[in-house]
């Protein structure tokens, strides 16, 4: 009797200690949910996975034209960038400062992320007209399903701008002011009835200042460009020459692969005279930046 009393209170023993254990997970998958609901029970938080955050660097800000778009400064500048040459261009035929040309870009395309900019190649917003023949995209702006014009690339859509603007007798008054007069430019379209927003030109101005676009103006001018945001990058400006400037003063005047520098000259307007990329002539004429001054002789052939 005493030996089977002994052997119940064992089992009963044995019992109580195996209850108290905790449940041991048999595979890795059970031991990861174990881990994980665990943790959630004492509290603490369980860090996300694979989630990007913004760099603290690379300022963030959202654009509204025809549609809404969140863009980034590093996407600002590299628009700017890519379309500069002909914003520059444009200047240089129709008169129009380039600063505007690249700013109106900005802010009509959503820096080219907008809706319009990606499906129809149209960066300022130009509506169909009567007189448009070519293909045309619907999309919602002040009317439901308005028709705007597509191209079949950006700089159709970048020269169709300029002729807009050439071609429309309520733009004239525009056209008086200097060429790389930004802020009269910039309020001039909202006067002459371009935009409809009150602070349509502080947002050009905004833009040309904070990516300073007014170089690409003195580019073309060859006025001597003085930056007024330190901070952001001054890409391809025209300045006063340094000593890394090589030039070729030896030469003989007469020789047709040389051209001498004159005033209001700048490497853009010589590679446009001359069919030659601004590239080609740094690397014929050993320039390490774009400046040159007046009586320099290049190599041009």
């Amino acid at each position: 009797m005493f030996k089977k009393i002994s052997i119940l209170f064992a089992i009963a023993v044995l019992a109580s200690c195996s209850s108290s254990k905790p449940a041991i997970a048999t595979t890795k998958k059970a031991a990861a949910v174990q881990t994980r609901t665990a943790s959630t029970k004492r509290g603490t938080p369980v860090k996300p996975i694979g989630k990007n955050y913004p760099s603290t660097n690379n300022t963030t800000e959202v654009i509204q034209s025809t549609s809404k778009t969140v863009v980034t400064s590093d996407l600002i500048n590299n628009y700017v960038l890519q379309f500069k040459d002909i914003a520059m261009s444009n200047m240089q035929k129709y008169g129009i400062p380039a600063s505007i040309i690249l700013a109106q870009g900005i802010l009509e395309s959503g820096a080219g992320r907008g809706d319009l900019a990606v499906e129809a190649n149209n960066h300022f917003g130009i509506k169909c007209h009567a007189d448009w023949l070519g293909e045309s995209v619907r999309h919602d702006d002040d009317s439901s399903q308005e028709c705007f014009r597509k191209y079949p690339e950006a700089s159709e859509s970048y020269r169709d701008h300029a002729l807009f603007l050439v071609g429309k007798k309520r733009y004239a008054t525009l056209f008086t002011y200097e060429k790389d007069d930004y802020k009269a430019w910039s309020k001039g379209l909202r006067a002459a009835g371009y935009a409809t927003d009150p602070n349509y030109p502080d947002k050009l101005i905004s833009y040309i200042e904070r990516y300073n676009l007014h170089q690409y103006d003195c580019q073309v001018t060859g006025k001597t460009y003085v930056a007024i945001n330190k901070t952001a990058p001054i890409r391809n400006s025209s300045s006063t020459p340094t000593s890394n400037t090589k030039t070729n003063s030896n030469s003989n005047s007469n020789d047709p692969s040389l051209y001498e520098v004159q005033k209001g000259d700048t490497l853009y307007s010589i590679s446009k005279k001359f069919n030659v990329l601004v590239d080609d002539l740094k690397q014929k004429n050993n320039l390490s930046d774009n400046a040159i001054s007046i009586g320099q002789k290049l190599k041009v052939k």
